[in-house]
Formats: C-alpha cells, sequence, structure tokens
C-alpha cells in the first residue's frame, strides 16, 4: 500500500473520530450542566438520582457503557439491532458518559463562588435565574476551563473506543491497515494524528481560556 493511500484512509477514520469528538461536546456540556443541578437540588430524590447516576458513569468503564447502549435494546427489549444504529450508540454512550464528568466540574466551580455575589445581585433585584446566566455563569465557565480542557482532551484519545462495537474511526482503520500490511507505520500515522488533534484542541481551549482573563 502507498503511503499517501494510507493517510488517505487515516484522514477518513479522523473525520469519523472528529465526528464523534464534536457530537459528544455538544450534547454533553449542557447536559452536564442540568446533572450539575440535579446534583445540588434541594430535593433529595433528585439529589440522589444525579449522585447515582454520576457514580455509575464514573465508576465503570466507558467501553462497557458502549456496550450497554449498543446490545442493551436487544437483550432487553429484543429489539433488532441495525448497521446504522452503532455511530447512535456510540454518540449516547459518549455523551452520557462524559455528561457525568462534566457535572462534576460545573458543580465544584458553581460551589466555589462566594455566596456574597448570590447576596449582592438579590439586592440589586436579580432573579435567580438572572443571577445565575448573567453574574455566576460566566465566572464559573472561567474557572472550570483547565479541568474541562483536560477532560476535552481526553475525549480525543477515547473516541478510539469506538471500535468496540465496530464503528470505523481512525484507530479501527490504523488496526486493519497494520493487520493487513504488517506494519507499524499506520498506528504511527495514527499516533501524530491523535497527538496533532489534541495539540489543536489544547491550543483552542488556551485561547478561550486568554479570552476570559478579564480579570488581569
Amino acid at each position: 500500500m502507498q503511503f499517501t493511500t494510507m493517510l488517505w484512509q487515516l484522514l477518513e477514520g479522523l473525520g469519523v473520530s472528529f465526528y464523534i469528538f464534536s457530537l459528544t461536546l455538544i450534547f454533553s456540556l449542557p447536559l452536564g450542566l442540568v446533572i450539575a443541578f440535579g446534583r445540588m437540588a434541594k430535593n433529595p430524590v433528585i439529589r440522589w438520582i444525579a449522585q447515582l447516576y454520576i457514580s455509575i458513569m464514573r465508576g465503570t468503564p466507558l467501553m462497557l457503557q458502549l456496550f450497554v447502549v449498543y446490545f442493551g435494546p436487544y437483550y432487553i427489549f429484543g429489539i433488532s439491532i441495525t448497521d446504522s444504529y452503532r455511530m447512535i450508540a456510540v454518540i449516547i454512550g459518549f455523551v452520557l458518559n462524559y455528561a457525568a464528568y462534566f457535572a462534576e466540574i460545573y458543580r465544584g466551580g458553581i460551589e466555589s463562588m462566594p455566596q456574597g455575589q448570590y447576596e449582592a445581585a438579590h439586592v440589586l433585584g436579580y432573579s435567580k435565574a438572572q443571577t445565575f446566566f448573567k453574574i455566576i455563569l460566566p465566572q464559573v465557565i472561567k474557572r472550570i476551563l483547565p479541568p474541562v480542557t483536560n477532560e476535552v482532551i481526553t475525549l480525543v484519545k477515547d473516541t478510539s473506543l469506538a471500535f468496540a462495537i465496530s464503528v470505523t474511526e481512525m484507530f479501527t482503520v490504523a488496526k486493519a491497515i497494520a493487520a493487513r500490511e504488517k506494519t507499524m507505520a499506520a498506528f504511527v500515522a495514527a499516533g501524530v494524528f491523535y497527538y496533532l488533534f489534541n495539540l489543536i484542541v489544547a491550543f483552542v481551549m488556551q485561547r478561550i481560556e486568554k479570552k476570559l482573563s478579564y480579570y488581569r
């Protein structure tokens, strides 16, 4: 196999990895905020459900969760599994997993805010929703960016776990090429692509962090 052909196939796999990465962030970040609200709710039932969810998602392997999401409809409800469901299952599994991690990051950021800011907003006539979205949340986002960046970088690498349910992302392509051609070149090239992907992610997150450094 020509080197350029191998790179092209890996780039196609990278496109799938980027698709998983993008959709996971789009859905898990807002879902994580909702779960964080549940984790801090005054209602003990809601708070317990959120705690249990976070505990399960963080305490079990992502690969196992992908298997449950993919095979669950068949074994539990007898629903036939189609090839098109593979990607849907990957997105659902990744979103549910990462939302749990983001929820705890959000919670830590929200609970770190001084109580005086809430009291000052109340004195100024802000409602609870206005206080949170106009005063608290912008500061929370600034504070949580470093841990969020770590999770986003981990997500780039975790996209390789989609191979577990036969979704053809970059790592799956690299394995197939390596097995067929009996060479490590595909793994090396895939490693370079993952590294460059993470460099771009780290650069973007660093730029966002600098943009939000309005206290300096």
